[in-house]
């Protein structure tokens, strides 16, 4: 292991906003993060496959009263959101350090008010498809979770991904107040993402290469 990395594990033991195997908080959140965590009733928003935090560290900025918690698997890019945040004294911010599937272990049944979901890997193999994060597997461990009514929001620069998503979606018959585009930064929709950018989706937007998001709600 690079030695750097090591170093940000070792510190992520220590870091107060990671909630990771070991920590004191880790089985103990499921319904009670307003008790264990954040020691307030602000609604919670939840994005799978954070990577670095950016866009839930964002989020926290704008929302002063409302609770972000950042889920991924990979501790040295929570590192990075988790040091930010901290640095910046944001007390309604949380990393879970978790895999997707295992979510529906640290969220009750309607805890969340909604889901973000950021330029996942798009895993374009056909045996990989439930492993992508919009999967059908996927979207009943969200449904699960969230409180009725709340919204699923979904961002990514691949167009095979959003298709698939789009396809997945269609074909249920849970899913209510689908929107989307094929284009947020020429869409009606631009103001939905609050400005927020992450340097994965710069990339792609110098590169020329549309942003396509949606939003939906499941059926209560």
């Amino acid at each position: 292991m690079p030695r750097g990395k090591k170093k940000r594990f070792q510190e992520n033991k220590e870091l107060p906003n990671i909630i990771q195997e070991g920590s004191d908080n880790f089985n103990h959140v499921k319904g009670q993060w307003a008790q264990h965590y954040f020691k307030n009733d602000y609604p919670i928003t939840v994005e799978m496959g954070c990577g670095k935090g950016e866009y839930t560290v964002g989020l926290a900025r704008y929302f002063k009263e409302r609770n972000f918690v950042g889920v991924d698997i990979k501790g040295d890019r929570l590192w990075v959101g988790s040091k930010l945040s901290v640095k910046e004294k944001l007390e309604n911010v949380a990393f879970l350090r978790t895999l997707i599937h295992h979510i529906n272990d640290f969220f009750e049944t309607d805890e969340v008010d909604n889901i973000w979901i950021t330029f996942p890997d798009p895993r374009p193999r056909d045996r990989d498809e439930k492993r992508r994060l919009t999967s059908p597997r996927f979207l009943e461990h969200y449904k699960d979770i969230l409180k009725p009514n709340g919204q699923v929001f979904f961002k990514t620069d691949n167009t095979g991904l959003f298709e698939y998503t789009l396809e997945v979606l269609k074909e249920r018959t849970d899913i209510l107040d689908l929107a989307y585009t094929f284009d947020l930064y020429q869409s009606e929709y631009l103001d939905d993402h609050y400005g927020i950018k992450t340097n994965f989706e710069q990339k792609y937007l110098d590169l020329g290469e549309p942003i396509k998001y949606l939003k939906f709600r499941f059926k209560p």
